[in-house]
């Protein structure tokens, strides 16, 4: 797939070579790099770059009025602010200036990503965007949220499903996303590894210390966690989503199918020392 191109826009070589470093090996290539305002209307003029990140602060005018003139050259431009400011202010001028996305310094890698991702979708495409943006926040949260749960360590993959359904043997929670996008989670695992995984949340000597009941429940509660976690994840980097979550539901048994249509699914696993914990996470097809 072709590189996303990027414009730069910082005073500092410092800055300028972080975030280049930060995009290396990602979608998206540095096709531009400008030390002041009058230098970026220059070359975004020449280059026209998919997205644009800005300092506040430059040497000959501030990033809102660079936006500004930016703007008056392509009234599409995406720009993301990156500053070591971020008050309502800032943010309401900003976005009268039509800046896209708010991000203050330090910024953490994933964030960087996930928002360029977002604002360049028509670029990268569909399924890429819900992978970096979507998917994978997900992922980190089951591989955080199984450390500080039952301090189990795991080796996480994530992967596009194209499977129609999800046959489960052992135990699914089902969880479902409301907001923007909308779509379901599912954390599920085998019969035995349910019975370590509460075992050791629950801090029982043996397997016989664990109910059917008690076991299931401590799934179904870790799951809430979670998912949350990983809503969360995406709400901190996009404002506007508002994703939620709805009360889980638990089915127990064996060869249980569970259909997903009209859903970009994502299979997500944890491999850990009690077995592996899976995530589908699905997302609703846009028009």
């Amino acid at each position: 797939m072709e590189k996303v191109k990027v414009m730069i826009v910082d005073d500092s070589k410092i800055s300028r070579a972080m975030l280049e470093g930060n995009l290396k090996k990602t979608n998206f290539e540095v096709c531009a790099t400008a030390a002041n305002a009058a230098e970026a209307v220059q070359l975004y003029a020449e280059h026209r770059p998919a997205v644009v990140t800005m300092d506040m602060n430059l040497p000959d005018a501030d990033g809102i009025e660079c936006s500004r003139r930016i703007h008056a050259i392509d009234s599409d431009a995406k720009i993301v602010m990156i500053s070591a400011m971020k008050d309502a202010s800032l943010v309401a001028k900003g976005r009268e200036a039509g800046i896209s996305a708010f991000m203050q310094k330090p910024i953490n890698t994933n964030d960087l990503i996930d928002t360029l991702m977002i604002l360049c979708q028509n670029k990268v495409g569909k399924v890429a965007v819900l992978r970096e943006s979507y998917a994978k926040p997900f992922a980190r949260a089951l591989q955080q949220g199984l450390f500080s749960l039952v301090g189990v360590h795991s080796e996480v993959e994530v992967e596009l499903d194209e499977r129609r359904f999800l046959d489960v043997s052992g135990v699914a929670v089902i969880i479902g996303l409301t907001g923007d996008p909308v779509g379901r989670a599912i954390v599920s695992m085998e019969a035995d590894t349910m019975h370590k995984f509460s075992m050791i949340m629950l801090d029982r000597e043996s397997l016989d210390d664990i109910t059917e009941e008690e076991a299931s429940e401590s799934v179904e509660e870790s799951a809430n966690i979670i998912v949350g976690r990983g809503v969360s994840n995406i709400n901190d980097i996009f404002k506007d989503k508002e994703m939620r979550i709805t009360p889980p539901g638990t089915i127990c048994g064996t060869n249980i199918r569970i259909a997903s249509p009209k859903l970009t699914t994502f299979r997500i696993v944890a491999k850990t020392r009690i077995g592996d914990i899976s995530m589908n996470v699905g997302f609703a097809e846009g028009d």
